[in-house]
């Protein structure tokens, strides 16, 4: 989403720049398309600056059966554009539709009719609507309401698409918008906030609140008569598109002021699957991938405002290209394709960027069969708009493809599954059983959603029956989300019969997840229910695993365990990312057990500490909250005991708590050697510290944790050769990946900024000018800009490594190139 502010879309201002020109002046209009990049072979025209005053700003589209596409203004109108044949210069042809009806962020062309999805703006109300012909002359004349949306602003009602069956519409929900009335459902009606630590709600007030289902995806007939909830838990996703095979995904918005908080997820591609949930939650309640009750993405993409998106299908491009997913961001300007693969029941995608530009607010993207071009718009907010066209220029094939990807037996199998879902029928109970113990993830679930919505009186005394372990796991989180309060006397036993040392991590954690929602959903535990389990895992705790560490303190904090007070505070300051030390912090907070005067003071001093983190809008508000809730469970005598640290000026610069010290100048010709020999016996630890130390990771994302300013380093070992992982380190501006690009702006003071162009407001360029710090934002007035161009100059500081000994780089690169495995063969066993 937009960068710094609660709208997820369409701010931006009515010029553009002409590239490495510095003696010109922005001009008015779409930027032009030779300053696009594109991929090589690719061509791309500006066939249409939209008058402002005239048709508006245009945020959506679609194509009709002649090949000619229907686009909205975002606060106005419907119009028809008649683009040229390609290769020929005749102008784009603009038709206003003679309807009273607009503002939509939501358009397809099916059964004969306009649908629309309207998102009241200033003058029509939400909904879905159908716009038809009704004397054949071509002209759209007449709409109906079909239903009515409780939503509206930019994380209301977004796009519709036709079905793959070809006789349905679904419907794309953003989280400020109430769950329409269901006729059905294909997610288990179990849904809760199901949060184990007390949440804390945005620190600057967005969206609170709201509770799940958050944003979520829904199914009709043509008719709009007959509704039905396919998926749920996203922030905002804007858009979504199908496979030819007929699996849907979406890209799925971030929350910019969460940056640097344990719960911040990164803009996202989701495998929209039958009854899913995707665990967005309000405030710090945002789930982890890892929980058993949700499912992880397909990719992350990073921070960024998602838009519109459509699959290549019918595009006259290179094959690869026809089964790739382009998504449209519009805070960076970048149209990404992201090509997915098949990875067990669900996928897999490798992210390249396929065209960008400053500025470039892309707002939809549409492939049209009838001449196989691919089209994009970019505008919003009441600015100026252009409508571009893409081609394929170069010498692949582009002949249509055929390429089925839903082919693994895991994914049939899912598909079989899913099949089930919404229906009762005692039968299924045991069609299902089978398949709660399954390796994959994606079928688990499918299994688990299909027995949810089964009577629990026909699967309740087998789920508590001894099993397998994760077959035990899987059904024991269905009878926890099914059953009632006079549960809990039976599953936490079935729960302590499952082995920990023989479950792995991600069992350990699924575990972990069903003790929480047995303790949130049937009922307060007895005491002897908090003392078995405490005695099961407080002596656990700590452990090696930064995540079942996390799981297991939040349920200790939970059943107030007087142990975990003394164990947990420490890790305040031996934990190597502000993420982590935060996570032990929100769960200390509501801890009344085991503190000491000494411990009380380690923990108080550790905000301090944080004061002088760096995050996004809300971090700073988020710490606030974290010490005024821990401070409310203070007596009046422990607060006089603080009073010194309490009243103490907070650290206002972060640092590592030991400055490292100037080691040398490293060069290239010195690291590779020194990594290609041999990294054998390296300390995981070490690596993990010192990627916190050099302060990699105020920048980067690893394993769950980090800054989103820079890429996530956690795939480098499946990008990058030991040489090329050295030379992004050494010698960072040598090659700049387009999507972390910083610009120079010239103003007519004579001032350069030098950042990254992260929002448009009116007038107003923000640009982040410090990858250390998401909140160095300066405000750039367009008016006095006398020029901007891309940078030579990569954004990443220069001698990141210097403070390193040899043994230190060995065991950074290698904690690089583990993918956060512990366990991996370069490590002490």
């Amino acid at each position: 989403m937009p960068r710094f502010v609660i709208a997820p879309l369409f701010i931006v201002g009515a010029w553009t720049f002409v590239v490495a020109q510095p003696a010109k002046k922005p001009v008015a209009g779409a930027t032009p398309a030779e300053s696009i990049r594109v991929k090589d072979g690719f061509r791309v025209e500006l066939l249409y600056t939209v008058p402002r005053n005239e048709q508006g700003s245009w945020v959506c589209m679609c194509t009709d059966p002649k090949g000619r596409l229907i686009v909205s203004d975002q606060y106005g109108g419907l119009f028809r554009v008649t683009p040229p044949p390609i290769g020929q210069s005749q102008p784009t042809k603009v038709e206003k539709i003679p309807v009273d009806l607009g503002e939509a962020q939501g358009l397809v062309w099916a059964f004969d009719s306009l649908y629309v999805v309207v998102n009241h703006g200033e003058k029509y109300a939400s909904g879905l609507y159908r716009v038809r012909d009704t004397n054949g002359d071509e002209t759209l004349d007449s709409f109906e309401k079909l239903r009515a949306f409780d939503g509206d602003g930019e994380h209301g009602p977004h796009a519709v698409l036709l079905g793959p069956d070809g006789n349905s519409l679904y419907i794309v929900i953003g989280n400020h918008t109430k769950l329409t009335e269901l006729n059905s459902s294909r997610v288990p009606r179990r849904w809760a906030e199901d949060l184990i630590v007390p949440r804390m709600w945005d620190a600057k007030g967005h969206a609170h609140g709201i509770l799940a289902p958050g944003g979520h995806i829904l199914k009709t007939d043509r008719d709009g008569k007959n509704w039905e909830l396919i998926s749920m838990g996203y922030r905002n996703s804007y858009d979504a598109a199908f496979t030819r095979d007929g699996e849907l995904f979406t890209f799925d918005s971030d929350m910019e002021w969460d940056m640097n908080t344990p719960w911040y997820r990164p803009t996202r591609v989701c495998h929209v699957t039958s009854g899913s949930e995707f665990g967005w939650r309000s405030g710090s309640g945002n789930w982890p991938t890892y929980y058993a009750d949700s499912l992880p993405p397909v990719v992350d993409i990073g921070p960024g405002s998602p838009t519109g998106t459509t699959f290549g299908i019918g595009a006259k491009f290179p094959a690869k290209y026809q089964d790739a997913m382009f998504l449209c961001d519009w805070s960076y300007g970048k149209l990404y394709a992201v090509h997915v693969s098949a990875n067990g029941a669900s996928y897999l995608g490798e992210v390249e960027e396929f065209l960008g530009g400053t500025p470039l607010p892309m707002t939809d993207v549409v492939v049209n069969p009838v001449d196989g071009a691919m089209y994009f718009a970019i505008g919003g907010r009441k600015t100026t708009s252009g409508l571009y066209r893409v081609t394929y220029v170069g010498k692949e094939a582009t002949a249509a493809t055929n390429a089925n990807r839903s082919n693994t037996e895991s994914q049939q199998l899912r598909k079989k599954l899913e099949s089930l879902h919404g229906k009762q029928d005692p039968a299924i109970v045991d069609e299902v059983w089978p398949w709660l113990g399954h390796d994959d993830r994606f079928v688990r679930f499918a299994a688990r959603a299909a027995l949810e919505h089964q009577h629990i009186s026909g699967w309740q005394d087998r789920a508590l029956s001894p099993a397998k372990p994760q077959a035990a796991i899987t059904a024991l989180l269905a009878l926890v989300r099914c059953g009632d309060m006079g549960l809990q006397s039976v599953v936490l036993p079935a729960l302590d019969r499952i082995d920990w040392p023989a479950l792995n991590e991600s069992q350990r954690l699924e575990l972990i997840r069903v003790y929480q929602l047995a303790m949130l959903r049937l009922g307060t535990p007895t005491p002897g229910a908090v003392e078995s389990t405490t005695n099961r895992f407080g002596p656990l705790f700590p452990l090696q695993s930064r995540d079942v560490n996390a799981e297991l303190g939040k349920l200790l904090a939970f059943l107030q365990d007087s142990r975990l007070a003394t164990k947990a505070t420490p890790l305040l300051t031996n934990a190597s990312t502000q993420e982590e030390q935060m996570d032990y912090a929100t769960m200390l907070r509501s801890v009344t057990t085991g503190w000491t005067p000494e411990l009380r003071r380690q923990y108080f001093t550790w905000f301090n500490k944080a004061a002088g983190y760096r995050g996004g809008a809300s971090f700073a508000g988020f710490v606030t909250m974290i010490k005024n809730d821990a401070l409310a469970k203070l007596s009046a005598v422990d607060k006089e005991a603080l009073k010194d640290l309490l009243e103490a000026k907070p650290i206002t610069v972060a640092a590592p708590a030991k400055p490292r010290p100037f080691v040398k100048k490293w060069t290239m010709d010195e690291i590779v050697p020194l990594v290609e020999a041999g990294l054998k016996d390296r300390d995981f630890e070490r690596g993990k510290e010192l990627f916190s130390s050099t302060r990699c990771v105020a920048c980067h994302r690893f394993s769950g944790d980090g800054g989103a300013t820079g890429p996530d380093l956690t795939g480098a070992a499946g990008r990058f050769n030991v040489r090329d992982l050295v030379e992004s380190i050494i010698e960072s501006s040598r090659v700049i990946s387009d999507q972390y690009a910083a610009v120079n702006i010239v103003l007519d003071s004579g001032k350069v900024v030098h950042g990254r162009i992260v929002n448009h407001t009116g007038d107003i360029i923000l640009v982040g000018t410090d990858m250390l710090d998401p909140d160095a934002i300066t405000r750039v007035d367009k008016n006095k800009i006398e020029s901007m161009e891309t940078s030579k100059l990569s954004m990443m500081p220069d001698g990141l490594v210097d403070t390193c000994t040899a043994d230190e780089i060995k065991d950074l690169i290698a904690y690089l190139l583990s993918k956060g495995d512990r366990k991996h063969a370069m490590f002490k066993r």
